[in-house]
């Protein structure tokens, strides 16, 4: 038996072990999620605003795909970038927690991913430390070209005290698609987003930032191929996606959507996608089975310090049941769930692929410091397009190297999802390794174990991601 063969083989049995794990150490009272039959649509406040990019537009489906990040505007309307990171101040509505903007320090901190200490406080003294770690290179997929994005990831790492970026920018130009990718404030903004916070969760590992010609898919799945190959040339790593758009029966068959997350560079390569702004409702390619998809969360502070609380749902967290990725009988690889991503199995038998999986802190409200130069400074960012690159820092972070399979193992194997679901019912280790977020909802309300809006909930240190 070749090694590679037997690396799958084990990580087969691995997974038979925790399945019967999950039988003898149920958590008391866990319910598989029933089908939602009504759900309230997400509406964004006053004060949080949607860039023309994130606009889901019912013509693109299956087409064309869009960001997922918005917008902290305190002041309602289009906001103005700030000259340099200040607390916005000011109280949420519920008056539960202080709203302060995260950074690096607060983060990495929440999750358990770096230094700790007492708050989590995102101000000085703290707000100069990070984690220490990273392997190969995390890939962000995006569209059109943010010529300044170098520079803006250097103010960030500046900012911070972050150390500076093992770096590479790459137009996804080999189709012929265009010679250099135009500019797009919209996205532009979400290469800022995308390209810092990995770096920022991860800041050994080099920052791949794939540009594709436009944000069809046609182009875009051409840069995930791309991607592919820059992050196995790095021996491995991870693959972020902040875009989505809404599902369709392009994803499927031999030729379908779903191939380029699985059967090209899928050396030790694990991809993320975000669930997408608008609440309740599966989202493209987040719902792709070979896929992590990337919820969101609120982060909570305490009113008085501005101590964190805790995580609850986020309101517009994407998160729901595909309609196109289900279990086949008999199963056909291409065509939806199966044998081969039983993940979900344990949970929810032979059924539709259900999204998130896991989550980060996604309101804007509760939002990141984010540095674009070609947008003019900085400005407070949220949504799940953070999720997935802030995830995908994590995952790198733990050097676990797990990804489909090894080429020629014979087997295609989630092997990062099953890690994280055999967790989901045993009695320390998923308390241990992840927040179970029981609060909130995204028309769906969030609930003990596995939940539409967060999914097994968000990380907390590196063990079993």
């Amino acid at each position: 038996m070749s090694q590679r063969i037997a690396v799958v083989m084990a990580a087969i049995v691995l997974l038979g072990f925790g399945t019967m794990a999950m039988a003898q150490e149920a958590t008391p009272g866990y319910v598989t999620p029933a089908t939602p039959q009504a759900v309230t649509p997400y509406v964004p406040g006053p004060d949080v605003y949607v860039p023309a990019s994130s606009v889901a537009r019912p013509e693109d489906a299956g087409l064309r795909a869009h960001t997922n990040y918005l917008l902290y505007s305190p002041q309602g309307g289009k906001p103005q970038p700030m000259a340099t990171p200040v607390q916005l101040g000011g109280v949420q509505p519920n008056v539960t927690y202080k709203q302060m903007l995260e950074t690096p320090a607060s983060m990495t901190c929440v999750y358990k991913v770096g230094p700790t200490y007492t708050g989590c406080l995102p101000t000085a003294p703290y707000h100069k430390t990070y984690p220490n770690g990273g392997w190969g290179a995390i890939a962000v997929v995006d569209a059109f070209d943010n010529p300044d994005i170098a520079y803006s990831l250097s103010v960030f790492n500046a900012q911070w005290g972050l150390p500076a970026s093992n770096f590479v920018k790459v137009y996804a130009n080999g189709n012929n698609a265009c010679t250099t990718p135009p500019w797009n404030s919209g996205w532009a903004l979400e290469e800022a987003l995308d390209v810092e916070w990995a770096h920022a969760m991860a800041p050994q590992a080099t920052i791949v930032l794939v540009e594709a010609c436009d944000n069809s898919y046609t182009n875009l799945l051409y840069a995930e191929q791309v991607a592919g190959a820059w992050v196995q040339s790095y021996g491995g790593g991870d693959i972020s996606n902040s875009w989505s758009g809404a599902e369709s029966a392009s994803q499927q068959g031999t030729s379908g959507y779903d191939n380029y997350f699985y059967r090209y560079y899928y050396d030790h390569i694990t991809y993320f996608a975000s669930a997408g702004d608008n609440g309740y409702g599966a989202e493209y390619p987040s719902s792709n089975p070979w896929v992590i998809s990337a919820g969101g969360t609120t982060i909570n502070r305490v009113v008085n310090t501005g101590n964190f609380n805790n995580e609850s749902c986020w309101a517009g967290s994407g998160g729901g049941i595909s309609a196109y990725e289900t279990w086949l009988s008999p199963p056909v690889i291409y065509n939806g769930m199966g044998p081969w991503t039983d993940y979900q199995y344990a949970a929810f038998g032979q059924a539709a692929r259900k999204t998130p999986d896991m989550s980060f802190n996604a309101d804007p409200r509760s939002g990141v410091y984010v540095y674009d130069y070609d947008n003019g400074g900085w400005y407070g960012v949220g949504g799940t397009s953070l999720s997935s690159p802030a995830l995908a820092g994590i995952v790198n972070l733990t050097k676990q190297k797990l990804g489909q399979t090894p080429p020629g193992g014979g087997y295609y194997n989630t092997e990062e999802l099953n890690l994280i679901y055999s967790q989901l019912f045993t009695v320390t280790a998923y308390p241990k390794n992840f927040y179970d977020v029981k609060t909130g909802s995204n028309g769906v309300a969030a609930k003990a174990g596995w939940d539409y809006c967060t999914g097994v909930g968000s990380p907390r240190g590196l063990l079993g991601k």
